[in-house]
């Protein structure tokens, strides 16, 4: 049994800077990850982080603020907008570029340069080229492996939290309120599973995107901890607003590789097989640089419209301004790899399944409903993105709240009585009926990833949501029969985590029936 002050599932920005900041405030911390230490969809993020720098550009947290609003389209929670604005651009440039010391592209004056995304009113994004994900990733991996307080463990699962009443010894603990004490984790080499006791967790999973059949996110994106929590018994909102990023590279029968924003900040143009641009129709005033879920939902009927099976970003303007190579290394390095020359020829993209902008609900300092356990990053749902996510802001967010929620729970873990490791049952494997098919595991994932795609997609109706509903409670009972009968793996607990966050999803989109930001039902 693994015992610790605070526990951090999850190592992306969000699971990284509470780590970081718990263990500067003098905590014992242990960060588990599925996968090494650096794989999370943080190191997947091309376009940037917002760190405005108002000497540099005409700027304010107030017209930083109507921006998220209005890309949130009326549903964000204002406190959390007044926040992330006030707060959130000092922390990046405090805590990421001079702490840390992630190497922003610079101006003359040693400065981050700040670029332009869409829906944003000022050059506010500070950038690594267009790798601004991995350049953090990998200085908040160097961090964690460096700091004296904190343990790492690399290639475990969440199996499920740890919780008061229901893994207790002592069958009276069911009068007391549900709380949260640790983790059961598997080794997903061995098969094993530990027990780790923490006085406060923090869930810092990230999103569920390999849900859906097109995406930008990486396979291990499978809503594990939205899924633990929720069996917690944990608050979720909001699952009805995915957010589909608007252009990723289309290549049949190949995965989707992102286009970052920027390069629509930087003057890219949406066009058709023809060359001609269209955004005209849609968002007429802002054009291409319109929200995402606007110009997402244009490419969409363009595509049906025309009965084409992707359309097209012209990068041929923004070579003409700098060295796309330079600039955007990965995005040419992407196109090129496929035969495609990004200086001359039209870059076929759709969009995909990008950002989940629900989850776990969360206050201004990361606290959940359910005591012990705190939430940061694309797991939780803090109120910021509302409807819909404003670009290079779930970065943002993911700091903040990873440090609010840091802060609050080393102040918890000094008033926190310890724990006994007799009060709890280790994990108790069950003896296998059968093992899983590897060809069945992945049929369900099709099944899911399909479902999902078409019923409650880019654009929703009731007969649609209705079928998919129907058809994924009746995969779900038979997952979760299968589940208790089959020895604990890795691939089992992401199908069975993916069946739930998908029926929560669906769920949340029938009992929805306006359209708002990236929620869109025709009926």
């Amino acid at each position: 049994m693994i015992s610790c002050d605070v526990l951090v599932l999850g190592a992306g920005i969000a699971g990284c800077t509470a780590a970081i900041h718990a263990a500067d405030l003098g905590a014992d911390v242990l960060v588990v990850c599925k996968d090494h230490l650096g794989e999370s969809n943080t190191s997947y993020a091309q376009g940037g982080i917002v760190g405005h720098s108002p000497e540099r550009c005409q700027d304010s947290p107030g017209l930083f603020a109507k921006d998220i609003e209005a890309a949130g389209d009326g549903l964000c929670r204002p406190e959390a907008v007044a926040l992330l604005a006030e707060q959130g651009p000092l922390l990046c440039r405090d805590f990421l570029w001079k702490h840390l010391g992630v190497a922003f592209d610079q101006g003359p004056d040693g400065m981050p340069d700040p670029t332009a995304e869409a829906a944003h009113s000022a050059r506010r994004i500070y950038h690594v080229k267009d790798a601004t994900g991995r350049a953090i990733q990998e200085t908040l991996t160097a961090s964690i492996k460096n700091h004296p307080r904190i343990r790492l463990i690399e290639g475990h699962s969440l199996v499920d939290l740890l919780t008061i009443p229901h893994h207790c010894c002592d069958p009276r603990k069911v009068y007391d309120p549900i709380q949260v004490c640790g983790a059961y984790l598997l080794d997903n080499l061995t098969g094993a599973i530990e027990t780790c006791l923490a006085k406060r967790t923090v869930l810092a999973t990230g999103g569920l995107g390999y849900l859906y059949l097109h995406t930008s996110n990486p396979p291990s994106a499978t809503g594990d901890g939205l899924a633990a929590a929720y069996r917690a018994s944990a608050r979720i909102v909001n699952c009805e607003y995915m957010q589909f990023h608007p252009t990723t590279l289309y290549i049949p029968h190949k995965s989707r590789t992102l286009l970052t924003e920027a390069l629509r900040g930087e003057g890219a143009l949406l066009v058709n097989r023809k060359g001609e641009r269209f955004m005209s129709k849609y968002a007429p005033e802002q054009m291409e640089l319109a929200p995402r879920h606007v110009v997402s939902r244009a490419i969409f009927q363009e595509m049906a419209a025309t009965g084409e099976v992707c359309m097209y970003l012209d990068l041929k303007p923004v070579a003409a301004r700098m060295d796309l190579d330079a600039r955007f290394p990965t995005v040419s390095a992407a196109c090129r790899a496929e035969g495609l020359d990004p200086n001359t020829q039209l870059i076929p993209v759709v969009p995909a399944a990008h950002f989940f902008c629900g989850g776990v609900a969360v206050d201004l300092d990361g606290h959940s409903s359910v005591r012990g356990l705190f939430a940061a990053g694309e797991v939780s749902c803090t109120g910021l993105h509302g409807a819909n996510r404003l670009a290079s802001t779930s970065l943002l967010e993911g700091l903040l709240w990873g440090y609010r929620a840091a802060e609050a729970a080393v102040a918890e873990c000094r008033e926190a009585a310890p724990l006994d490791p007799g009060d709890f049952h280790s994990w108790r494997p069950v003896s296998p009926a059968t093992t899983p098919d590897p060809v069945l595991i992945e049929q369900d994932w099709n099944n899911i990833r399909t479902t999902l795609w078409n019923y409650a997609g880019i654009v929703r109706n009731y007969a649609r949501l209705d079928r998919a509903r129907g058809d994924m409670g009746h995969l779900y009972h038979r997952l979760e029969a299968f589940y208790r009968s089959a020895p604990v793996s890795r691939s089992m607990l992401e199908l069975r985590n993916g069946i739930i966050c998908a029926r929560l999803i669906l769920k949340a989109a029938l009992q929805n029936p306006e359209s708002r930001g990236c929620h869109y039902r025709l009926n």
